[in-house]
């Protein structure tokens, strides 16, 4: 386990599942102490509504939730040298972030998160395989931060 980062970004391919799962996680686990945001490669999805639903189970609210592209970001004034850590979700967001970050001292760790868009027939299936990318999740965080801070 190691201590907490001042900042962390969450990115995967469209910011509409797995990031936006992590970041919300990541500041219902642990606090408002860490300045946690999420983006994507690509901005072409909303949030999910399965992503939603799986959250709300633990009381995580992610229906708020805007979806933003790494471009985005850069466009909004968010300066990715300004994080402490980015967590790449899917190879895709493991190539941009390193790509964009390679004159920075900054570390990409790679976490190897399912998926789960496309599986499963039917809702119950569907809502199955998003409990376990979001489980992935808090194993992750849990494995690298220990318990959560907060109460859940």
């Amino acid at each position: 386990m190691t201590s907490l980062p001042q900042s962390i970004l969450f990115c995967c391919d469209h910011n509409s599942v797995r990031s936006p799962m992590a970041e919300g996680i990541m500041k219902k686990f642990y606090g408002t102490g860490t300045y946690v945001q999420s983006a994507g490669v690509h901005n072409d999805l909303e949030i999910d509504g399965f992503c939603i639903a799986v959250c709300q189970e633990l009381d995580v609210e992610l229906s708020r939730h805007r979806s933003r592209s790494f471009d985005e970001m850069e466009q909004w004034g968010d300066d990715l040298s300004s994080f402490d850590l980015i967590v790449a979700l899917s190879p895709a967001s493991q190539r941009k972030a390193l790509e964009l970050t390679r004159f920075f001292h900054l570390e990409v760790d790679y976490w190897p998160i399912m998926d789960p868009t496309g599986l499963g027939e039917t809702r119950t299936e569907k809502l199955g395989h998003y409990r376990q990318t979001r489980d992935q999740i808090i194993k992750h965080l849990k494995d690298r931060w220990g318990d959560p801070t907060e109460s859940l």
